[in-house]
């Protein structure tokens, strides 16, 4: 009942978080990778400990007139380098410019998408956002359809969509901060762990959700008592499963390699505020509601 009792206090928390993630993507946007704009991204292993520095590369390949380049270091031996486009060719031009300098150099990836394509990537992911959140929608009223009583069943799909909308918006706001401070790109690892924070965020709400549906049927208690009981039979399931979801993630983090950080990054804070957000966001605006709708 506490969470119910104090919920004026968690909307104002996520107020004030959510806005200030909107005012950031709002003011910096996202730092698009080559995914969405069309690149090339190259990586090297250099051996021996004999790495060189970004500004030692960008001296070593000059010549070659690439255009725009970012260098930064991934681990202990390995530079990730993103280019504007860079042919086959070219790419085997600077891998043996470095091998010249630097001995033996492992060409671990290389990766060329075009604008068109880019372009494409980004309609192609907002509609599949949009398709999603649509789906969810029609598959919680139906679901719901029962317990139409004493607020309609397709407020919850509603609610639903608000608390993913919550879980979203706030890893998207850290990332234009990383992006804008820090030169973090988001490419289509990024849009993957956003679908996935949506269906981990849903699935906690439901949970919750679901069991406001089962006390409704079975008791006559009073809605915010009901609410408040139900969050509270869930509570310790909620707060496991995050806490041994992010345990894993946390591992993956520091230790899974350069490559995947930022995906595991983002899923770290959409899973933690899917958490917050389905015990004391979503489920105490079912009582917000209801009261409105007794007002009215």
């Amino acid at each position: 009942m506490w969470v119910v009792k104090h919920k004026r206090i968690f909307y104002l928390v996520s107020s004030v978080i959510v806005i200030a993630s909107i005012v950031s993507f709002a003011l910096w946007q996202l730092n698009w990778g080559i995914d969405f704009t069309g690149g090339s991204l190259a990586e090297f292993r250099f051996n021996d400990n004999n790495r060189p520095t970004a500004d030692q590369v960008r001296q070593d390949i000059g010549e070659f007139n690439l255009g725009n380049m970012t260098i930064q270091s991934a681990g202990d031996q390995d530079l990730l380098m993103r280019f504007q486009f860079l042919s086959a060719e070219q790419k085997e031009s600077v891998a043996n410019t470095l091998t010249d300098k630097y001995g033996n150099v492992e060409s671990l990836r290389f990766d060329s998408i075009g604008p068109i394509i880019g372009e494409e990537l980004r309609v192609k992911t907002l509609y599949a956002i949009v398709g999603v959140l649509f789906a969810i929608v029609l598959y919680v009223a139906y679901t719901f359809r029962k317990v139409s009583r004493p607020i309609s069943s397709w407020k919850y799909g509603l609610l639903t969509i608000i608390s993913g909308f919550h879980d979203v918006i706030i890893p998207i706001g850290v990332f234009a901060i990383l992006g804008k401070f820090f030169d973090v790109e988001v490419n289509a690892p990024f849009v993957a762990a956003i679908l996935t924070i949506l269906g981990y965020s849903i699935n906690d709400t439901i949970v919750v959700f679901d069991r406001v549906r089962e006390n409704l049927i079975r008791n006559d208690w009073d809605f915010d008592e009901l609410v408040g009981r139900s969050i509270n039979q869930t509570f310790a399931r909620s707060i496991n499963t995050t806490l041994t979801t992010l345990l894993a993630l946390i591992s993956i983090y520091f230790f899974g390699g350069a490559t995947i950080k930022d995906f595991t990054g983002v899923l770290i804070i959409g899973i933690a505020t899917g958490a917050y957000s389905s015990i004391f966001i979503a489920s105490p605006l079912l009582v917000t509601w209801e009261k409105l709708r007794n007002k009215a």
